[in-house]
């Protein structure tokens, strides 16, 4: 525990050939299903706008392959490609989907000539595509900037509807004035307003004399000509948005850019751009009074007059584009830290991508004392106190999976901070980006959490740890199983600590010391349970961590003081957030203890007064009471009363547990079929060990909870009855759900 190795007992960890025991069944990742490569899609602003190759490929076979024998070859041979196509990405392969498919189906058909036309039948029911991300350095980055130009695009087509409507109403007033006035009544302006094929029908000269008489030079006032013209003017030459698709207004200059790689640069362009901002919002204003025929000039010119940026409002900001900001928290220094909290404490719409590369770095404070990522938890924790800002925090490997939460971030009409451990392969023990991120959260070095002002007027509502695997326990639980010396199976529940976590890093060997086989006894124990005793009842048990090497064959490693107290120390900021998180809340438990307190009390005092009634009742000094049977002892009485509360507890229970109406899922024998899901992924979801749940049963249809009911591999979704009695189509799909009720 000292840290020192003394004798041949202990021997020193060679570097980088130890992963966590709970890995060892992750050495080649392109053999598995998971949720990485994705595909970022273009055109779609909502959750599919990121779609992993998994999805897409059970979309494929859901459209392709029929049920049962007659399409198991093409299942298996579209199950090759993506293995094929991942294998690609693995190697470094990049690019749109259509065309690594078209490699993946050149590299199949070129062992096997038979499976080209099944491959092509496949390909044929591509029906997304877009660029393939793996998990890899850019993954973040590229993900959330692919999703902000998902939204930004939604908001520039509400955008140009709105600028256009007045544009158009502005024109229509100056063009009927123009009509009405002396200069629409000359003969060009009626030859100009009459088709070619009747120009020659009319006397246009006649026709002005006739229509001219008594007609006003202008039918606008001056003031209000200049006021709409000024308004037009400013609406047609905007350079927030792309200029819309097909005829439009055009831009004499290029528009804006609103992505940047600092908080400062975008500080700088916000400012510089303010003027203009709030030119063409008072110009907004101007048009729409104008349009309704509401603008009141001894009302509105003094108004108008003075408005400033002061008299700017969130949402006058937030119709326009929102600023993202990508930036590396290794490279920003003090001057940009403050600037991203001033721009966090704003009200602007600046959306802010911080990328972590190092969860372990040490501290300023010495040698092997953990930092544990503390700048960017407290950034996250930092922005959270600010109260008006969205934070989602979590790592590469899982945002996937928050697709969702990291679009209602980017719509939020606030500044965004988004927190995401990258999982940097540079200290790892040649563990590929995704493992590593995935076992920062799972140990907890790099927690995930959503803080989201929208949701709620509370904490309750707003916080959430919920993302977290098994975010009740200190640790997740998983379970290992290994073959003994004697090739029998061993099966046990282990803990993945941040232990675990800091043996995957190369740089902290010096913390662990291994111990040969010999010398396993009942001093070792594991470190969760050797976190979990009191430090003074420690005494001479040793901390251990399994590990496997290179050829899979199971280690233990024992843990120094130092690494150990560092462990106790995230212990203990993980107790924090499940506080925050409503999870072990101190406060909440204390009053739950009160008011048990409070009900045992009571409930002591009616079974003291029931036992007291009795004894008199037994004595004969109760009054005389008309019954048919004697008064039973006070034993009888006592166990009677006893009774009423055990049956009226066993009431609540059935109540609590009578058959319902909603559908329902077997969760743990879910086979992770990705059939669910690939139907309707928000409202089934998987569990952190991938097992389906219902998720919101709002946000689908009684017909696809049936479908997901019949495509289900082993019949473990029971779809209960609709919900919505209006659906179209009830009658047979409740004769089709019966099978599985």
């Amino acid at each position: 525990m000292t840290g020192s190795r003394s004798g041949d007992v202990l021997e020193p960890i060679e570097e980088g050939t130890l992963r966590p025991a709970l890995l060892a069944g992750y050495r080649d990742l392109s053999r598995l299903r998971y949720d990485f490569p994705v595909v970022l899609v273009e055109g779609v602003a909502d959750g599919g706008f990121v779609q992993s190759l998994s999805s897409i490929v059970d979309g494929v076979l859901q459209d392709v392959a029929p049920r049962g024998v007659e399409g198991e070859r093409l299942r298996r041979v579209t199950l090759r490609l993506e293995r094929e196509l991942r294998a690609l990405v693995h190697d470094g392969a990049r690019g749109m989907l259509s065309d690594l498919w078209e490699k993946a189906m050149a590299s199949c058909a070129a062992d096997d000539d038979d499976v080209e036309p099944i491959l092509a039948q496949a390909g044929a029911q591509l029906s997304v595509d877009g660029e393939v991300v793996d998990c890899d350095h850019d993954a973040p980055s590229r993900l959330v900037a692919h999703a902000w130009r998902a939204t930004q695009q939604q908001k520039a087509r509400r955008f140009h509807d709105e600028v256009d409507r007045l544009v158009q109403a502005l024109s229509d007033i100056l063009r009927a004035a123009f009509i009405h006035s002396e200069g629409g009544r000359r003969p060009e302006s009626l030859r100009a307003g009459v088709g070619d094929a009747h120009r020659d029908d009319f006397d246009f000269d006649a026709m002005s004399r006739l229509l001219g008489r008594g007609v006003p030079k202008d039918e606008l006032p001056a003031g209000r000509r200049v006021r709409i013209e000024w308004a037009l003017d400013v609406l047609k030459r905007q350079r927030f948005f792309e200029p819309a698709p097909g005829p439009g207004l055009g831009q004499a200059e290029p528009p804006y850019e609103y992505r940047f790689s600092s908080c400062t640069e975008a500080a700088a362009a916000f400012a510089e751009r303010l003027p203009e901002v709030v030119e063409f919002v008072k110009a907004i204003s101007v048009a729409e009074l104008e349009a309704d025929g509401r603008y009141v000039e001894p009302r509105h010119d003094p108004f108008f007059e003075a408005f400033g940026e002061d008299a700017l409002t969130p949402r006058d900001l937030a119709l326009f584009p929102d600023y993202l900001v990508c930036i590396d928290a290794g490279h920003t220094d003090a001057a940009e830290s403050g600037v991203l909290m001033e721009v966090l404490s704003s009200d602007l719409p600046v959306k802010v991508l911080v990328q972590t590369e190092d969860v372990l770095e040490e501290s300023s404070i010495g040698s092997g004392h953990f930092g544990f990522g503390m700048r960017s938890a407290q950034l996250a924790s930092t922005a959270m106190g600010f109260h008006d800002a969205f934070v989602l925090q979590t790592t590469s490997s899982n945002l996937y999976q928050l697709r969702g939460r990291l679009l209602d971030g980017l719509v939020y009409p606030g500044p965004a901070l988004f927190s995401v451990f990258a999982g940097s392969a540079a200290p790892a023990n040649d563990l590929p980006p995704y493992l590593t991120s995935a076992a920062a959260m799972e140990s907890r070095a790099f927690v995930a959490f959503t803080y989201d002002p929208a949701a709620g007027p509370d904490w309750a509502s707003r916080f959430s740890l919920e993302d977290n695997p098994q975010p009740e326990l200190d640790w997740p639980i998983e379970e290992l199983e290994y073959a003994d010396e004697a090739l029998r199976r061993v099966t046990e529940q282990v803990a993945f600590t941040i232990v675990d976590f800091v043996v995957c890093d190369r740089r902290y060997g010096r913390h662990f010391a291994r111990v040969p086989r010999s010398g396993w006894n009942g001093n070792l124990i594991p470190v969760d349970e050797w976190l979990a005793v009191d430090p003074a009842d420690v005494g001479e048990r040793i901390p251990f961590v399994n590990v496997v090497d290179e050829q899979d064959v199971l280690h233990r490693l024992i843990v120094d003081a130092k690494l150990m107290q560092a462990a106790r120390r995230c212990r203990e900021l993980w107790h924090g957030l499940q506080e925050l998180g409503g999870i072990h809340n101190s406060h909440a438990d204390r009053l739950l203890a009160r008011e048990k307190a409070a009900w045992e009390e009571e409930r002591q005092r009616e079974l003291e007064s029931l036992r007291a009634e009795a004894t008199a009742a037994a004595a004969g000094d109760a009054p005389a009471v008309a019954v048919a049977e004697p008064i039973p002892g006070e034993a009888t009485q006592v166990a009677a009363a006893e009774g009423a509360v055990v049956e009226e507890d066993v009431e609540v229970a059935e109540a609590v547990q009578a058959p319902s109406d909603d559908p329902w899922i077997e969760t743990t024998r879910c086979s992770t079929c990705n059939e669910c899901t690939a139907i309707n992924d928000r409202m089934f979801a998987y569990d952190e060990n991938k097992q389906a749940y219902f998720k919101d049963l709002d946000a689908g249809t009684f017909r696809e909870i049936v479908e997901a009911a019949e495509a289900c591999q082993v019949a473990v979704i029971h779809p209960g009855k609709p919900r919505n009695p209006n659906e179209p189509g009830l009658e047979e799909l409740i004769e089709r759900a019966k099978p599985f009720q």
